[in-house]
């Protein structure tokens, strides 16, 4: 996510933190460089210029050019201002009084809309709610088959009538919501080009129909400068309340992230990190900062792991690792936890100072994938009892893994270092003699790691 955005801004930052003292020159110095990245991220030249005015103005200050730390200063204002850019705080849903809320997508062709509202279904199922999809796409092929097939995944129920246009349907749905005790309706609606005026009718035809308590814009962040002068146009037309960034997780330079919220004025609600229905998250423009200036988001990860790691899995695990009793379904077991919360990469970039990190945004998850594979071809009895792991058996194992035997031996290998050294602490020795790298050795046992 901003990879290189990322790149680019510790560059400056580091180069600005080489000066002994700070001075009017290389502050003036260092904002080109940012300047430069911020147009080179494809962000709006209007945004730009106010943006780098506003560095200015605070970085002259005499709390930057008398401080002990002035670089520190200087990223803390960058820091602060990002945020300013972004929206400040975070901004959710605003549901209805009286049920059902009723929440309008829009957005351009292949933006992700229908994807955008399985997830945003999903994430308010759960938090409690009782969401309706409903399928007011009746122009695209397939639309309503895919928005069928995600209510299936997510067992959220879809209002579907392919008879009808798209204002009735609509408005049928809210009906529908309120008879079955839903109270979220999620219209999904047929992607337009701003130029359709035609669709654009339609689209503020079904505004004016069942009077939303949200409208959603969906863009796709890849799409960069031009994806602020759409949201303009619809903004313009519909008056949306907030904006949904897609395909965060792609090459995106960050253009649509720092521009949008500045040109429309409305706040970024959400963001698509991935193609599963749980890849969504709130937007916080305090952690988006955070991220882009390498500085982790700790916050995100913790509020991850809270949500995928089950407590009283959790107090076992810790009971069996007290008494060394961790197993080879413990181990599957946390790493399917770790694989539910993203990328690899993603979740490692978020931990402060990793990004520094060499070889992070090359992190490759098919090594999970291939330690899981390795585990999965054992039977019950070998994964509880690894000692029985004979060459016959790790032969057979490498085969229905679909790897090597020398994998085999090495993931074997790193599973009893790590039995050992929990056998060790739960005993009492060593303690407080650990050292990182014998941690290392006994996480990574010969396995490739991400950092060699």
């Amino acid at each position: 996510m901003f990879d290189n955005l990322t790149e680019k801004f510790e560059g400056v930052i580091k180069k600005l933190r080489g000066h002994g003292k700070i001075s009017e020159e290389n502050i003036a110095e260092t904002l080109r460089e940012v300047r430069r990245v911020l147009l080179d991220a494809d962000v709006n030249y209007k945004v730009t210029k106010q943006f780098i005015a506003d560095i200015r103005e605070r970085a002259l200050g005499q709390d930057v050019l008398q401080s002990i730390t002035p670089g520190q200063q200087f990223v803390k204002i960058l820091n602060d201002e990002l945020i300013k850019l972004m929206g400040e705080t975070n901004t959710g849903i605003t549901f209805a009084p009286t049920p059902p809320t009723v929440i309008l997508v829009a957005g351009l062709q292949g933006s992700g809309k229908t994807t955008f509202t399985a997830k945003l279904s999903h994430h308010l199922k759960s938090k409690g709610k009782l969401p309706l999809m409903a399928a007011a796409d009746i122009y695209r092929p397939a639309a309503i088959d895919q928005i069928e097939m995600l209510g299936n995944q997510t067992g959220i129920p879809v209002y579907i009538d392919r008879e009808n246009d798209a204002v009735s349907i609509a408005k049928d749905a809210i009906n529908y919501a309120r008879k079955n005790a839903r109270d979220v309706v999620i219209i999904d609606t047929a992607g337009r080009m701003h130029v359709d005026e035609k669709m654009m009718d339609e689209v503020a035809s079904i505004r004016d129909a069942v009077d939303p308590n949200e409208i959603l814009f969906v863009v796709d962040s890849m799409t960069g400068q031009d994806a602020v002068n759409t949201a303009k146009a619809f903004h313009d037309r519909l008056n949306f309340d907030g904006v949904v960034l897609t395909k965060l997780d792609g090459d995106t330079r960050g253009g649509a992230a720092l521009s949008i919220r500045a040109v429309v004025e409305k706040p970024i609600k959400f963001v698509g990190i991935g193609e599963r229905v749980d890849a969504l998250e709130p937007f916080y423009p305090d952690r988006m900062a955070s991220r882009i200036l390498g500085m982790g988001d700790i916050v995100t990860l913790v509020e991850k792991a809270q949500h995928q790691v089950d407590e009283k899995k959790a107090q076992d695990l810790e009971k069996k690792m007290r008494k060394a009793e961790f197993t080879f379904e413990d181990f599957l077991d946390q790493l399917q936890q770790i694989k539910n919360m993203g990328p690899l990469s993603d979740v490692l970039s978020m931990i402060p100072g990793m990004s520094k990190m060499p070889n992070v945004k090359n992190v490759d998850d098919g090594e999970l994938v291939r330690v899981e594979a390795i585990i999965k071809s054992m039977t019950p009895e070998e994964r509880k009892k690894p000692q029985i792991l004979n060459g016959t058996r790790r032969r057979r194992i490498a085969m229905g893994s679909g790897t090597t035997v020398q994998e085999v031996n090495r993931l074997i290998k790193q599973f009893n270092e790590m039995q050992k050294m929990m056998k060790s602490f739960s005993k009492g020795k060593g303690k407080g003699k650990m050292k990182t790298k014998d941690l290392m050795r006994g996480m990574g046992g010969g396995m490739r790691t991400p950092f060699g």
